[in-house]
């Protein structure tokens, strides 16, 4: 069977390699977190706006679900763990899940 006997399939599976042929490369993690805006609040060894990444990776190291639980976090924004003032939240449009979990893997790893 061709692909061409099925005009709406044929479409759909060259957009859809179109979209991954234009996809950009993987970032770093550090890159990552430069386009999606987070070095604007965070730095890796003092607080800025936000806590430092040291910080954060004091306060989860350790915990089997650090990632889970901080990707949750950066999606959904919010206050209190480190203080009062909020972080915003930051879908996949700034920031994809992969990027997302190498950039929290990254942070943990910070010393």
């Amino acid at each position: 069977m061709r692909l061409a006997s099925f005009p709406a399939l044929s479409s759909l599976a060259v957009a859809a390699l179109l979209g991954l042929a234009t996809l950009p490369a993987a970032a770093s993690p550090d890159e990552a977190m430069n386009k999606a805006g987070c070095m604007a609040c965070h730095a890796k060894d003092k607080k800025v706006v936000g806590p430092a990444f040291k910080d954060i990776a004091a306060k989860y190291k350790g915990q089997p679900d650090a990632v889970a639980r901080l990707m949750d976090k950066v999606r959904k924004g919010g206050s209190g763990s480190f203080g009062p003032i909020p972080m915003s939240p930051n879908g996949p449009d700034k920031i994809n899940d992969a990027d997302l979990k190498a950039a929290v893997e990254s942070i943990l790893k910070t010393s």
